[in-house]
C-alpha cells in the first residue's frame, strides 16, 4: 500500500447492533470520530516511512519533493514505450514486412478476401500502432532516410479503402502543426518528402473514392483536408502547387453535392479560403473551372433562408469572403456580372436576411476602383438605387448574431455610392445624384451627420497619436482604421454632388455647416490628403487622373 492510498484509508466500519432510541446525531459524531482515528494513524505510518520527519499531510508537500515525484512519475511512463532510433527501425521494418506480405495475398488470392483478410487486418493493426511515430518529430529525418514515406503513401490507393483512411491517420498525426513546431530539422524533412512524392495528388485522387455516407470515410475526408491544411500554414507556397494537382477542382465538387450542411462542408469552404488569400494564380484558376458561378449558387440558398447553426453561419461567411478574394481578379469581375452576381446580392439586401451583411461587403467589391465600372452602371439599371440608399439613410440595429458593426456597415454603403458617382456616366449618374435632391435634400443631411459623426472619432484618434513618436506610413494607417477612411468616402461624396448636382445642394451643405459653426476649409483638406494617398489600384495613368480629379473637386468646391 503506497502513501497515497494510506491517506485515503477509510476504514469499514463496524456493524453496529440496533439500539432502540439511538438519536442520529450521536452516530454521525462516532463516524467522525473513527476517521479521525484512521487519518491519524495513516499519518503516523507516512511519518515513519518518510526520509523527511516534518512532513505531515500530501498537502504541506515542499517544492522539491513534488519535483522528484514528478520526475519519479515521469521516468515510470516513459519505460513503457521508449521511442529511440532502434524502436523506430523496428517499427519500420515490422511496418514493411506487413506491407509486403498484404501486397504478395492480394496478388495470389485476388478473388478470395477471406484468405488475403489476415494480412489486412495485421496491416490496419500497425498503422494504428505507428501513430506513436508522431511522439518523436526529432527521428522523422531517420523515417525519410529508412524510405517509410513512399511506403505509406502508396497506401494511399490501397484497394481497401479502410487501409487507406488509417494511413490518412497516419499522416494527420505526423503532420499535426503542434509536433512539426517542436522539431525544424524534422519538419523539413517530412514535408520535403511528402512533397517530393505529390502528396496532395494522391490524397485528392483518394478523396475522389471516398463515401461521405460511411463515418470513417467521412472523418478520413476531414483529416486529409486537416493535412493540406497543416502543409499549407508551414509551407504558403503550397497553395499554388494544391490547385495544380486537383485540390480546387475537388473543393468545388464537394461545396456543390446536395447534401445538408455537415462539417467537410465548412473545412472545405475554410479551405477555398486559404487557398485564395492573397493568391492572384488561384483566384484566376478559380475563374477559370467556373468557381463564381458555384460560390453564387451555394450563396443562393441563403437569400431566403438563414444559417441554423453558427457553424453554418460560419461556412456562409467564408462563401462570402471567397468570393470577395476572387472578385480582386479583373477577369472574376466580368464572370460575376454575366453571372447575374449583381441581381443576387442586390436581391440579398432587399430580403433583410443575414446574408445581406455579405452582399454589401461583395458588392463593395465588385463595384470598387477602375475595374467596377461595368458592375456600378449595371446596378444603376437592375434598381439598386432603391435598395441601397435606404440602407443610407438608416444603418440597421445590430439585432442578430454576428451582424456588422455599425460602422463597417457605414463604410461599405459609402464606398458603394462613392463608386458609382466615380464610375457612372451618362444616365445613370444623373439618376444617382438626383438621389441627393429628393425629399428637401435628405441625404444631403445625412451626409453631413456622417461627415460629423466620423470627424470627431478622427479627431479622438490624433489626439492620442499626438503622444506617440511613431512613423507616418503607420500613424496613417491608424487613423484610417480609426474612421478616417469612412470620412474620406463621404467627403468625396459630399464634393462630387456639389459639383454635379443643382445648386441647391451646395447650399444645404453650407447651411449645414454653418449650423455647427464647421468650414469648408475641413472638407477640402480631407480630400486634399486623400488625393494624396490613393494606394496601389489602377495603373500610375489611373491614378494620376483620379488624383486630379479630385483636386479639380476640391477648388471648385
Amino acid at each position: 500500500m503506497d502513501i497515497g492510498e494510506l491517506l485515503d484509508y477509510k476504514p469499514p466500519q463496524a456493524l453496529k447492533r440496533p439500539v432502540e432510541n439511538e438519536d442520529e446525531d450521536d452516530e454521525n459524531e462516532r463516524t467522525r470520530k473513527m476517521r479521525r482515528i484512521a487519518r491519524a494513524k495513516a499519518n503516523k505510518m507516512t511519518r515513519s516511512a518518510s526520509p523527511t520527519p516534518s512532513i505531515q499531510t500530501l498537502d504541506q508537500i515542499t517544492d522539491e519533493e513534488k519535483a522528484e515525484i514528478l520526475k519519479f512519475v515521469e521516468t515510470e511512463q516513459t519505460q513503457g514505450e521508449v521511442v529511440d532510433e532502434t524502436a523506430i527501425k523496428k517499427i519500420v521494418l515490422n511496418f514493411e514486412k506487413r506491407s509486403l506480405k498484404n501486397r504478395e495475398m492480394r496478388i495470389k488470392f485476388p478473388d478470395s478476401p477471406e484468405k488475403f483478410m489476415e494480412s489486412e487486418v495485421e496491416l490496419h493493426e500497425t498503422l494504428q500502432e505507428m501513430r506513436i511515430l508522431a511522439t518523436a518529430p526529432d527521428y522523422y529525418p531517420l523515417l525519410v532516410k529508412l524510405q517509410i514515406i513512399p511506403s505509406i503513401l502508396e497506401l494511399l490507393s490501397h484497394d481497401n479503402t479502410d487501409i487507406a483512411v488509417a494511413t490518412v491517420e497516419l499522416l494527420q498525426e505526423l503532420t499535426d502543426v503542434d509536433i512539426l513546431n517542436e522539431s525544424e530539422e524534422g519538419a523539413e524533412a517530412l514535408i520535403d518528402a511528402l512533397l517530393e512524392h505529390q502528396v496532395i495528388a494522391l490524397l485528392v485522387q483518394n478523396l475522389e473514392r471516398l463515401d461521405e455516407s460511411v463515418k470513417e470515410e467521412a472523418d478520413g475526408v476531414h483529416n486529409t483536408l486537416s493535412i493540406i491544411e497543416n502543409l499549407t500554414e508551414l509551407r504558403p507556397e503550397i497553395t499554388n502547387e494544391a490547385t495544380k494537382q486537383g485540390l480546387l477542382a475537388w473543393i468545388l465538387k464537394r461545396l456543390k453535392l446536395k447534401v445538408p450542411f455537415d462539417p467537410n462542408k465548412l473545412y472545405a469552404s475554410e479551405l477555398l479560403s486559404i487557398l485564395l488569400q492573397d493568391n492572384e494564380k488561384n483566384r484566376t484558376a478559380l475563374g477559370e473551372i467556373d468557381g463564381i458561378d458555384t460560390l453564387l449558387q451555394q450563396l443562393a440558398f441563403y437569400k431566403r433562408h438563414d444559417p441554423n447553426s453558427a457553424e453554418e453561419y460560419e461556412l456562409m461567411e467564408n462563401l462570402f469572403n471567397c468570393l470577395c478574394s476572387s472578385l480582386m481578379v479583373v477577369s472574376n469581375r466580368d464572370r460575376f456580372l454575366k453571372g447575374e452576381g449583381l441581381q443576387l446580392m442586390n436581391l440579398m439586401l432587399r430580403e433583410k436576411k443575414t446574408s445581406r451583411n455579405g452582399s454589401l461587403k461583395v458588392l463593395d467589391y465588385a463595384m470598387s476602383g477602375l475595374h467596377g465600372k461595368d458592375n456600378c452602371n449595371k446596378f444603376v439599371d437592375i434598381l439598386g438605387l432603391r435598395t441601397i440608399f435606404p440602407l443610407f439613410m438608416k444603418t440597421p440595429k445590430k439585432n442578430r448574431k454576428r451582424m456588422l458593426s455599425t460602422e463597417e456597415h457605414e463604410e461599405h454603403v459609402c464606398s458603394i455610392i462613392a463608386s458609382m458617382l466615380r464610375n457612372c456616366r451618362g444616365s445613370q449618374r444623373q439618376r444617382l445624384v438626383s438621389k441627393f435632391t429628393e425629399n428637401d435634400h435628405e441625404k444631403v443631411d445625412r451626409l453631413l451627420e456622417l461627415h460629423f459623426k466620423y470627424l470627431e472619432k478622427v479627431e479622438a484618434v490624433d489626439d492620442l497619436i499626438e503622444d506617440n513618436d511613431e512613423d507616418e506610413d503607420a500613424v496613417y494607417l491608424k487613423r484610417l482604421e480609426g474612421g478616417l477612411f469612412t470620412l474620406q468616402l463621404v467627403d468625396y461624396i459630399i464634393v462630387e454632388v456639389c459639383a454635379a448636382g443643382p445648386a441647391s445642394i451646395k447650399q444645404r451643405v453650407m447651411q449645414m455647416l454653418n449650423l455647427r459653426g464647421a468650414s469648408l476649409k475641413t472638407i477640402r483638406h480631407i480630400m486634399r490628403e486623400y488625393a494624396g494617398n490613393l494606394g496601389e489600384e489602377g495603373d500610375k495613368d489611373w491614378r494620376d487622373q483620379e488624383q486630379q480629379h479630385i483636386l479639380n473637386l476640391v477648388d471648385k468646391f
